[in-house]
């Protein structure tokens, strides 16, 4: 590459910041250890589960979801009846609805987000019928993959007709894609941070301001009432 430095060259490594190798792996395991969430949990008729995903702008969040229900004959999780479904809503941080739709009891939910910050993903149950819930238990196992770890490159591979080469640089462009916007959004949470903090300073500084004149008023109140009941009672 024109106007730059061979990778054996001491100069390369000495123009470079103290630790950048440190910064640089971290950022791939923040966004690496932030791209999908696998989890499982139990939902009775009526209950909700919600959860908060803090997500960049302009990001991609694919959510894989499967539901269990107990049988108290066998004592274990079965898959789902087929009258059984889920209901999935999606916020963004102002609490604008940004997916609001009823799936079955195995599926995917796509949404991307528009507003970086923390999204709130609840699932319940669309069923009224206690007969579905064998005991009251019922399992849902939640995958959530946000940023390029949703896509699909074996398919992507098979549908562009990419080459190992070509589909291993497109995963690196997304994965450098995916950090600039972990990056941003870090910025911004930095930015709404400090804003907070200047606005909180300066609410405590005009209290301290309003205690210091509060107290001087009432010293002078005491003052003046002190005098005026030492000259009533002719003291001075």
């Amino acid at each position: 590459m024109a106007g730059g430095c061979r990778s054996g060259d001491p100069a390369a490594y000495s123009a470079r910041p103290p630790g950048w190798r440190l910064a640089a792996a971290l950022l791939v395991l923040l966004a690496a250890g932030r791209g999908a969430q696998a989890l499982y949990f139990h939902i009775g008729e009526t209950e909700k589960r919600c959860f908060i995903e803090e997500i960049p702008d302009e990001t991609m969040v694919i959510g894989n979801y499967r539901t269990q229900l107990w049988d108290k004959q066998s004592e274990a999780f079965l898959p789902s009846t087929p009258g059984l479904g889920m209901f999935v809503e999606v916020k963004d941080p102002y609490g604008k609805m940004v997916l609001s739709r009823q799936y079955g009891s195995e599926g995917r939910f796509t949404f991307t987000s528009h507003t970086p910050g923390e999204h709130q993903i609840c699932l319940h149950s669309n069923s009224t019928r206690m007969a579905l819930f064998a005991g009251g238990k019922l399992r849902v196992h939640l995958d959530i993959q946000v940023g390029e770890h949703a896509n699909n490159y074996p398919e992507i591979a098979a549908k562009d007709k990419l080459t190992e080469l070509q589909l291993r640089a497109r995963q690196l462009l997304d994965q450098v894609e995916q950090i600039q916007k972990e990056q941003n959004y870090q910025r911004y949470r930095e930015e709404r941070f400090r804003m907070t903090s200047e606005s909180t300073n300066q609410r405590v500084l005009w209290w301290s301001i309003a205690q210091t004149i509060i107290l001087i008023l009432t010293g002078i109140w005491q003052m003046r009432h002190l005098k005026s009941f030492f000259e009533a009672k002719k003291l001075v």
